[in-house]
């Protein structure tokens, strides 16, 4: 697990949006990354931009070039309840999030019988990615339109914080739900509306 990339991650999905692009007949397609999985998505269009039409970051990590998640997370207000529920695994390469504990952090204005059917399915994730600072240009990551979807009830990364990444990397067109961190869970028919309307008509 230490070895794993931030560029790798970026690869792997920048590849399955060429594959899902052939699939589809040239497109389009809406490359959506949630929490964390910003930092994938911003890669990947760097990578490779045309393998995508749009992004969007579902309360996600929307970060400029140069600054890492952990940099980021220095910007931010103390989250004693997230950092609660939060350990060091494999020889501290990782950490995992505990279940048991994750709910009323992770998905608390969400269905309770959804948020118990998702929580087991939590995995360690790898330090690496989170302390790469992001390589983005505006030629290749700027090209692409992109929406940030904020939560306003989230409580893993506060409203406040994903406010202080809209600042710092201006542009993106921006929705506002009422949401926890779970909006795929709190708030599924207007995060899909979200998505779906990504791409400028």
């Amino acid at each position: 697990m230490a070895a794993i990339t931030l560029d790798e991650w970026g690869e792997f999905a920048a590849q399955h949006c060429r594959d899902l692009k052939a699939a589809l007949g040239g497109g389009p397609v809406v490359l959506a990354g949630h929490s964390r999985g910003g930092l994938v998505v911003s890669t990947a269009a760097e990578r490779d931009p045309t393998a995508m039409d749009a992004l969007v970051y579902i309360c996600a990590m929307m970060l400029p070039s140069g600054v890492s998640r952990a940099e980021f997370k220095v910007l931010e207000e103390p989250n004693p309840d997230f950092d609660a529920i939060i350990s060091k695994v494999h020889g501290g390469v990782a950490t995992v999030i505990d279940p048991a504990r994750a709910g009323p952090v992770f998905a608390q204005l969400s269905p309770p019988e959804l948020v118990a059917d998702v929580l087991p399915r939590l995995v360690a994730e790898p330090h690496g990615p989170r302390a790469e600072p992001l390589a983005l240009t505006a030629e290749r990551w700027g090209s692409l339109p992109r929406t940030y979807v904020e939560c306003t009830a989230d409580r893993t990364i506060p409203i406040a914080s994903q406010r202080r990444m809209q600042a710092m990397s201006p542009g993106a067109r921006v929705v506002t739900l009422d949401a926890d961190h779970s909006p795929y869970l709190s708030r599924p028919v207007e995060l899909a509306d979200a998505l779906e309307g990504a791409i400028p008509a």
